[in-house]
């Protein structure tokens, strides 16, 4: 027995060095991907919460204090509304906390890259007493996600332009004839893609015998947008590529699919609710990949001069590197007397909006249970959110084209 505490003590000893070796070892450029693991880490404690902590919320009296018991589907709903509460309060004060850094001389900067134990401490008693708040105030936080779940997708919009912007450039600017073959091959794909997905849409979403003339709406209208791109693209004053338009086309017919796919399973015009849970549990999926590379992007990112994080004193937002290595950059930076190289505040609040919409995609858009029952992802709210969404992707990507015609002396 004495032995086995001995183990088990070293074992311990052991495990807690580890880890503050591992944390001591986060530096500048290697703490924004931890900040990407710890989102990571909330999402996976979230789903884990959402399939096992029923019957434990049901046994909490502050939580379960109805005369009448709700469904299981209730409390796997508040279980991760809780975590995404805790998640969103933590990286909404530390975007607080952040406000007004311009130089890394500031003694904030060392807690954005350092203090890593205290803060994973402080993130794990936070999302703790998220289950000890009033149902209510998880129901207030539950509508405001809704709103900034709209904004996280209008923030995935940038990052996408930005993507595939800098994919083009970087293309063009080898200057060979193998990458302009590559550019048309791929953009080519990408509209054979697009194209073939629309007909898919139109088979399940407007089948023979309904009125579905809100569905064909959107389908139409993404088409008109896809025609749009490209006559914007290669108009001669543009002189833009069809690769960011066969990209954004593609992105916009995905998104109307998510839209129509979205609506309630007893809706007409919603031909795939004999496979609702395979498709509901899909697109789940989907969203929340894409909100994780969104996340990790916008950290490799930061500070390149066409992301949105570039803080306008930085060094850097002339240039066009960004500042982890996708073109080879250095591994460190002169900490000494140097400009904060993008916004910390805006950076921390990407990972808030991102936990609204995490949270809304595992608890289905709706407060109500019995609409969302045991799919997630279904609903109006996440319909028109998702349709708005394309309709903004459509305007931003038709801005960044025609805006340095209008504007010839800012720089875009």
């Amino acid at each position: 027995m004495w032995a086995a505490s001995c183990l088990a003590s070293c074992c311990a000893a052991c495990a807690c060095e580890a880890c503050r070796s591992a944390v001591g070892s986060i530096g500048r450029r290697s703490a924004r991907i931890a900040y990407c693991g710890l989102f990571a880490l909330s999402l996976i404690f979230s789903w884990i919460l959402r399939e096992v902590a029923a019957p434990i919320m049901e046994s909490l009296p502050w939580i379960n204090h109805f005369h009448k018991t709700p469904d299981k589907e209730w409390f796997q709903t508040d279980a991760v509304l809780r975590v995404s509460l805790g998640n969103f309060l933590f990286f909404t004060i530390l975007a607080v906390l952040m406000v007004g850094i311009k130089n890394q001389k500031d003694p904030r900067d060392r807690l954005h890259h350092g203090g890593w134990m205290a803060k994973i401490f402080c993130w794990c008693v936070v999302i703790f007493l998220m289950f000890f708040v009033p149902n209510g105030v998880v129901g207030f936080y539950e509508s405001l996600s809704k709103f900034g779940s709209g904004l996280f997708l209008l923030v995935q919009v940038v990052l996408l332009l930005d993507f595939v912007h800098g994919w083009n450039d970087n293309w063009v600017s080898k200057d060979e004839h193998f990458w302009y073959m590559a550019l048309l091959v791929v953009s080519l794909v990408c509209y054979i893609a697009t194209f073939t997905f629309s007909g898919f849409l139109f088979h399940w979403f407007t089948p023979s015998g309904h009125d579905c003339v809100l569905n064909t709406f959107f389908i139409v209208l993404t088409l008109i947008l896809v025609f749009v791109f490209a006559m914007v693209a290669l108009h001669p004053k543009v002189n833009g590529s069809l690769l960011p338009a066969s990209a954004i086309s593609f992105y916009c017919i995905y998104i109307c699919y998510s839209a129509l796919a979205s609506e309630p399973r007893d809706f007409a015009c919603n031909n795939l609710h004999k496979h609702s849970k395979a498709i509901s549990t899909g697109s789940m999926t989907i969203g929340l990949l894409t909100t994780v590379l969104s996340v990790v992007y916008s950290a490799i990112r930061a500070g390149s001069s066409t992301t949105l994080l570039s803080s306008p004193g930085s060094p850097r937002a002339s240039t066009d590197k960004p500042l982890l290595p996708f073109d080879k950059i250095e591994e460190q930076d002169k900490e000494e007397s140097a400009a904060v190289s993008y916004s910390y505040s805006f950076f921390y609040l990407i990972f808030s909006l991102a936990t609204m919409y995490s949270a809304m995609l595992l608890t289905g858009w709706s407060s109500s249970v019995s609409e969302s029952g045991k799919l997630v992802d279904v609903g109006w709210p996440s319909v028109w959110v998702r349709i708005v969404t394309g309709w903004a992707t459509a305007a931003l990507f038709i801005w960044s084209l025609i805006a340095p015609i209008l504007f010839p002396d800012r720089e875009f």
